[in-house]
């Protein structure tokens, strides 16, 4: 058994809440901007004073339409100003928000609003609000449903003005650090989601920790800005929000993460926190433009030469020969790429699930150094975080500030800190089964610490598969690999109790399209494409790819391109862009089957 410790850097007071740095900046700082805001093609400055100020107005809207301390208020939405807005009035109202994904079915958002006794909910748009208003005319009590987009906003706001300054601040700080602050329901790739309670001092002791720690020279920046795109009920965005509004650095909000570069272009911001999945499609997307240029053998050696780069690094720098190269491709391609994100970035944070160390290489290479954290929504979102000058590309990082680790006799990992929840909601055998009598939370992830505590996932302790001949196979690392092929969009490993081990595999839509025009082929379907030669020997280089990272027993040997995209649309997918492994197998128990006859 292996533990490792880091010592606290910053306590949180027992009388402290969420809103308390938005009203004492607008107190010190009003005219400094903190916010901007998109109008049409425009980002709009919003200072501290305004920000403050509307979030006041909102929550005595709120107090005047009866919202009590420890309410619980739901909040579906894209990742917008509003949403920002809303979610710290509610926290100035005494009253506790509860995220909704905007992609969630009706029977999520029932099961949501019913299991945390919602007494009101915000929603954006039309659909939302349509949703929504199904749901609330089922439940025993009816609720309000106040939409953004109907100017839900400005009517509390008025209705709210004669509500007293004295009136606010006391239910303001009526809540400390002790008091809940949300209820974020899990994503539930197994089983209905639970809701994990976190409180005040849960977020303020992780955003204050990880910012004077790991990350502090991230915020050292006078020009520090940060742009959400991140569904905001998800545990890590909402982390982010609260770092962001905690250090003062200009915050800014983009709704879809699907069309994120134009407003990555614009807004320009310093760095970025973002799962994944989102750097593995800024990488395919440049392969793919190369590629139809007709410049894919000098994008391929200008990443070779970021890789290479980057791995000598660590070993003492590169040589004259590479550093010439390196040159070279940083006027050819890589200023080229850092200009896509506004010129400004130079790291990223990113979690949710495994980077994998070639894109890792890759990005500091071409000079955005990502530095990848890892955690749960029952950690607060993070526990652990590589950081500036002590980035082991390859591990999640090292423990935060405050953050205690151990790996039991298993390979589970298991946390301990103020930033683990306090249980889920109305669920004690969940909690009692997820955090045992010592205050050990169990994560269900597998992994190792090495003797300077850098910590490395090696998987999920229930997606661990077992084959017929009794080989453990952890599935999470070969389809992180398989992903990292341009035209692959999704991969899921199977072969529990199967005599060998397999893989599903689904096309991206987007590199698809390119794919198409370069080879004539703008007819073709994708169940035209899911069985063409071609394709299927891109699918088996990313596979062989994989395989090289494996013993013989845990390789793949057969896989399945299916005619549909894993998404979120289709249940598959849940908004970080995990697999809800349960759902493809039952979905596709044919296609497996076929695998294995």
């Amino acid at each position: 058994m292996r533990e490792y410790s880091v010592p606290v850097l910053v306590d949180v007071p027992a009388a402290a809440n969420c809103t308390d740095t938005v009203f004492q900046r607008a107190e010190q700082e009003p005219g400094r901007v903190v916010i901007r805001r998109k109008s049409g093609d425009a980002w709009t400055a919003v200072t501290a004073g305004e920000f403050r100020d509307q979030v006041a107005a909102l929550a005595k809207g709120l107090i005047e339409a009866g919202i009590m301390p420890g309410d619980r208020i739901a909040l579906m939405s894209r990742t917008c100003y509003e949403w920002t807005v809303a979610d710290y009035a509610i926290w100035a109202a005494g009253a506790v928000s509860v995220p909704i994904f905007d992609t969630s079915s009706a029977e999520q958002v029932s099961w949501i609003l019913s299991d945390s006794g919602a007494k009101a909910a915000f929603v954006e748009q039309a659909q939302h609000r349509d949703i929504v208003a199904e749901v609330v005319a089922g439940l025993p009590e009816r609720i309000p449903v106040w939409c953004f987009d109907d100017g839900a906003v400005g009517e509390l706001t008025q209705s709210g003005a004669g509500v007293s300054a004295e009136t606010l601040e006391e239910r303001r700080t009526s809540q400390g650090a002790a008091d809940l602050a949300t209820i974020i329901y899990t994503s539930g790739t197994t089983g209905r989601p639970k809701g994990c309670r976190l409180t005040h001092d849960n977020l303020l002791f992780t955003a204050r920790n990880v910012v004077a720690g790991p990350l502090e020279r991230l915020f050292e920046k006078p020009d520090r800005a940060g742009l959400l795109f991140l569904p905001l009920a998800h545990s890590f965005a909402r982390i982010i929000e609260v770092v962001l509004v905690e250090t003062g650095a200009v915050l800014g909000h983009s709704p879809n993460l699907r069309e994120v570069a134009p407003d990555l272009q614009s807004f320009g911001p310093t760095f970025l926190l973002a799962v994944p999945r989102v750097f593995e499609k800024v990488y395919n997307g440049a392969v793919q433009r190369a590629t139809a240029e007709g410049k894919g053998k000098i994008f391929k050696a200008a990443a070779d030469t970021a890789i290479a780069w980057s791995r000598a690094e660590g070993t003492g720098g590169a040589g004259f020969g590479l550093r010439l190269r390196h040159g070279l491709f940083d006027r050819l391609v890589y200023g080229k790429l850092r200009a896509a994100t506004g010129g400004n970035l130079s790291a990223a944070v990113s979690g949710g699930s495994a980077l994998g160390d070639r894109l890792g290489h890759f990005f500091r290479g071409v000079g955005i150094e990502v530095f990848e954290g890892w955690g749960l929504t029952e950690t607060s979102a993070p526990s652990t975080v590589n950081m500036p000058g002590a980035n082991k590309i390859g591990t999640v990082g090292k423990p935060f500030p405050g953050v205690t680790l151990r790996i039991a006799d298993d390979g589970e990992v298991l946390v301990k800190g103020r930033h683990v929840f306090d249980g889920y909601w109305d669920n004690p055998e969940a909690t009692a089964e997820a955090i045992d009598p010592d205050g050990w939370f169990h994560t269900g992830d597998v992994g190792e610490l090495d003797t300077d505590g850098y910590l490395r996932i090696t998987g999920r302790k229930k997606e661990i598969l077992v084959t017929a001949a009794g080989k453990n196979v952890a599935p999470a690392p070969m389809e992180d690999r398989i992903r990292a092929h341009p035209l692959v969009s999704q991969a899921m490993v199977v072969g529990d109790d199967r005599p060998f081990v397999a893989a599903l595999v689904t096309l991206d839509p987007e590199a698809l399209a390119q794919w198409k025009k370069t080879n004539a082929r703008e007819s073709a379907t994708l169940a035209e494409l899911s069985a063409d030669p071609e394709i299927i020997a891109q699918v088996q280089s990313a596979v062989d790819d994989a395989n090289r990272m494996v013993s013989r027993a845990e390789q793949i040997k057969k896989f399945s391109v299916l005619e549909i995209e894993l998404s979120e649309e289709s249940g598959h997918v849940t908004p970080k862009q995990s697999i809800k492994r349960n759902v493809v197998m039952a979905d596709f128990a044919k296609q497996i089957e076929d695998l294995y006859t």
